[in-house]
């Protein structure tokens, strides 16, 4: 596989799925690179996401049938990346998908190509945006917030991160110019020359 995996992780709250919904909206061609959308067996209008919704049923089907890259099971539904994305790494083209910090050793031991890209909130603000969605208790939110220290703790050094405290802009901006920074080369050229 040429193209490379950028696989993001983060806690709950800190952002991915805006990140990834304003990157979808300003990625161009010479950037060759692919968002991948998630299918989840959570309901579409449920969690924020712009994810694909597969029932149970669905979901286990395709995952008997080899649909799926990736799959992994949190907080109570099931979350696969399609098999396509395979293919568009095959092609050269960058993948970035929202991945889950648990299956980040097994995605790595799968794609030699991947770079984790870790969205980081400090823990005041993740505790804010947490508390307002309104969605956990205090002690659920106290104990999220400690497992997403923990897992953080044990990332690879290898992990690249966007600061996504501030401005959503600002977290985009980031997010895009590491795409750019890893755009192959003939797609470079291209860019260059326009």
């Amino acid at each position: 596989m040429n193209g490379k995996l950028l696989y993001l992780v983060g806690a709950s709250g800190s952002g991915k799925d805006s990140l990834l919904e304003g990157c979808r909206k300003r990625l161009q061609p010479n950037h060759g690179c692919f968002v991948a959308h998630r299918y989840i067996t959570r309901a579409a209008n449920v969690g924020g996401e712009n994810h694909i919704h597969l029932s149970p049923e669905e979901f286990d089907m395709r995952a008997n049938m080899g649909m799926f890259a990736m799959q992994w099971y949190s907080h109570g539904y099931s979350y696969g990346i399609g098999s396509e994305v395979d293919d568009w790494l095959s092609k050269g083209v960058n993948v970035v998908i929202n991945g889950s910090r648990e299956y980040l050793q097994i995605a790595m031991a799968s794609y030699p190509n991947l770079i984790p890209v870790l969205v980081e909130v400090d823990p005041d603000s993740l505790y804010e945006r947490l508390s307002q969605r309104g969605r956990e208790s205090e002690e659920e939110i106290r104990r999220r917030l400690q497992r997403h220290q923990q897992i953080v703790d044990s990332m690879p050094d290898s992990i690249q991160r966007i600061d996504n405290n501030g401005d959503l802009e600002q977290g985009i901006h980031e997010l895009l110019k590491l795409i750019e920074t890893l755009a192959p080369n003939q797609l470079k050229a291209v860019r260059a020359t326009h």
